[in-house]
């Protein structure tokens, strides 16, 4: 398979001490690559020996079929934009000034654009959907439109490959998503290679076409998202010691409360996640149960739970985790019921209710409860 970016035996770091050694990139044409890992596992550091802002310390960057250690600092610019977390100096400039220096690659020494540089800006603009802010003061806009209109100076340059560090840093949750569909969009449209880093797992699953994983000494795996997020990785990478984190369902929990469960939670269908959750702000710890494996429900209690009772999909539910559920209900004070309804598979769940009430438990039930 014919590769359009990728790396031989690279070694990066600083002052002639390798950080990390023998990285390995393997991209297609437009593919998105994101590198996760902890704080100070060498992100920074790698994206910046891609773009030539550090040296590297062995090995070489090839971008289709050339070494960039043999381009021009010119030739380089016209085919690699670099976004990296340092602040552009630009006062008193507008965002669409700001855009068209993206074009000093092509325009010469005194920077005048043409016709066709004009184009460009254009374009990029309106790719990067920031057109209509186009003539206010950079240095005035938000944080996503910064990052947009730092995104359309690089989309100016035509470049082939686009480095990003950091690029959604700082950002909430609605510019996040602009910002990264605008970069699967321009994948799309332009064909554009994307290297990229980012904190947030959730979403390098969901727009990586490839994922490099640093943990500071070395590359810990390359490949698809598929292949990156098995059940127990990202605990062992990021060295989490405290809750938890579920590749499968990407969900990422505090830690459980211990002892013995005070509460025993009835939930399914997604019902339950709200309590759960409250009830560990509270410091209760609880019981739910009967849940199937599929649920919407079981990724958090099973992070959350002191004892989470729960049923293989697609099958009866057991006798035994009927008793066992009854027994919980037993040793409990206290039940919620989460469901308004019990629905034709629910009639374990529907009469673990009835038994909290023949027993006496003080029942509380979220919403108008149904049947």
């Amino acid at each position: 398979m014919e590769y359009f970016f990728w790396t031989e035996q690279m070694s990066v770091g600083y002052h002639g001490q390798p950080l990390i050694e023998n990285v390995g990139i393997r991209l297609k044409k437009g593919e998105i690559l994101t590198l996760i890992g902890p704080n100070g596992a060498g992100k920074s550091t790698v994206l910046k020996s891609i773009a030539r802002q550090l040296a590297l310390l062995a090995g070489t960057v090839y971008l289709d079929g050339r070494s960039l250690g043999r381009m021009s600092g010119t030739e380089l610019s016209q085919k690699m934009a670099v976004v990296l977390t340092e602040k552009l100096r630009a006062e008193m400039m507008t965002c669409e000034e700001v855009v068209a220096t993206g074009r000093y690659p092509y325009t010469g020494r005194f920077g005048i654009l043409s016709a066709r540089d004009r184009a460009a800006v254009s374009e990029a603009m309106e790719l990067v959907h920031v057109t209509e802010i186009g003539e206010r003061d950079f240095t005035r806009i938000s944080d996503g439109q910064r990052q947009r209109v730092m995104l359309a100076r690089a989309v100016c340059q035509e470049p082939e490959i686009v480095i990003l560090d950091e690029p959604t840093s700082y950002l909430d949750v609605k510019y996040k998503l602009e910002f990264l569909s605008v970069l699967q969009a321009l994948r799309k449209k332009k064909g554009l290679t994307v290297v990229m880093s980012l904190h947030e797992l959730e979403l390098a699953s969901k727009i990586s076409d490839k994922i490099l994983c640093l943990n500071g000494r070395y590359v810990d795996r390359f490949g698809t998202p598929e292949e990156i997020f098995e059940p127990g990785y990202i605990a062992g990478l990021f060295g989490i010691s405290s809750g938890s984190y579920d590749e499968e369902n990407e969900s990422m929990e505090l830690e459980a409360v211990g002892g013995e469960p005070q509460v025993f939670v009835i939930a399914g269908g997604g019902t339950g996640r709200a309590v759960y959750r409250r009830l560990q702000r509270q410091g209760t710890a609880f019981a739910t149960g009967v849940l199937y494996r599929n649920d919407l429900d079981y990724p958090v209690a099973k992070a959350l739970a002191a004892a989470c009772i729960a049923a293989d999909a697609f099958e009866p539910i057991p006798d035994c985790a009927a008793e066992a559920a009854r027994a919980r209900i037993d040793s409990c004070r206290r039940v919620i019921c989460c469901k308004e309804a019990f629905g034709s598979f629910e009639s374990v769940n529907r009469e673990l209710l009835s038994y909290a009430e023949r027993q006496k438990k003080e029942i509380e039930t979220i919403g108008k409860r149904k049947g």
